[in-house]
């Protein structure tokens, strides 16, 4: 009896360490975590090269023309010269856009007329030269009347004049008419006149305009009548730009 239920016992033992080792040696069902790591981040966009602007959301020509010192009329045409297929009313974002001249142009310009005579290096300077060059320090008159409602700060890139509907709006300077429109959000009806190769001046909010792009205007001169466009009040917003970029222009107003 004794001898049967030892030998029951080491059955017993063996089947246990049989099973056991069968358990350890069956593979995992739950497979490991892998890290996914084939999926790389976008590349950055490169910067603009020198002489481009690369296009933002909300951006149109006539806002990048104005934020670097140029008229709306000549980014466009350089564009549209260097890449036929170029539409200033649809430009996308990261778009390169010319903001200068390009050099290239300008000399094959000259190079088709120099055969004509001596004089033909003469038209080209004059066809840019409607726009008078200010001196350095440009004097302003102001250019409506009425009490300063708002000062020059980094957002509002101005001053605003409170009137009425309806009262002129004057050239702070003489210069050339560069552009004239309401294309650009936030301005309404807009008047840019550009002064020379430094200085711009941008008039906003009118409800109506007298004067239209390539004209030359006198200091003085009515170009446009105070209004609300775009605005929640009659008012002139004026801005002063150096080289595209905006200043206070109360230091240079008379």
């Amino acid at each position: 009896m004794s001898t049967s239920l030892s030998k029951s016992l080491l059955i017993a033992l063996m089947s246990a360490s049989l099973m056991l080792t069968v358990g350890c040696s069956t593979p995992r069902t739950k497979p490991a975590s892998v890290t996914d790591r084939t999926s790389a981040l976008p590349e950055p966009t490169p910067p603009a090269p020198p002489g481009y602007y690369r296009v933002k959301k909300g951006d149109t020509l006539a806002r990048i023309a104005l934020d670097h010192g140029q008229a709306p009329r000549d980014v466009a045409q350089w564009n549209i010269a260097a890449n036929p297929s170029f539409n200033p009313n649809m430009i996308e974002v990261d778009d390169l856009v010319l903001i200068r001249a390009p050099a290239g142009l300008k000399s094959a310009k000259v190079a088709d007329k120099k055969p004509a005579g001596d004089k033909v290096d003469e038209p080209a300077p004059e066809v840019k030269k409607p726009e008078v060059v200010a001196e350095p320090g440009i004097r302003l008159s102001w250019p409506a009347k009425g009490k300063v409602s708002a000062e020059f700060n980094e957002t509002n890139k101005g001053i605003d004049i409170a009137g009425k509907v309806g009262e002129p709006i004057l050239a702070a300077s003489e210069g050339k008419v560069v552009y004239a429109g309401n294309s650009l959000r936030g301005y309404g009806n807009l008047v840019i006149i550009k002064h020379d190769n430094t200085y711009l001046t941008a008039y906003a909010h009118n409800s109506k305009l007298v004067v239209k792009e390539g004209d030359a205007v006198r200091k003085g001169q009515k170009i446009a009548e105070m209004g609300d466009t775009d605005a929640t009040s009659p008012k002139l917003h004026f801005e002063l730009r150096v080289n595209g970029k905006p200043v206070n222009p109360t230091p240079y107003l008379q």
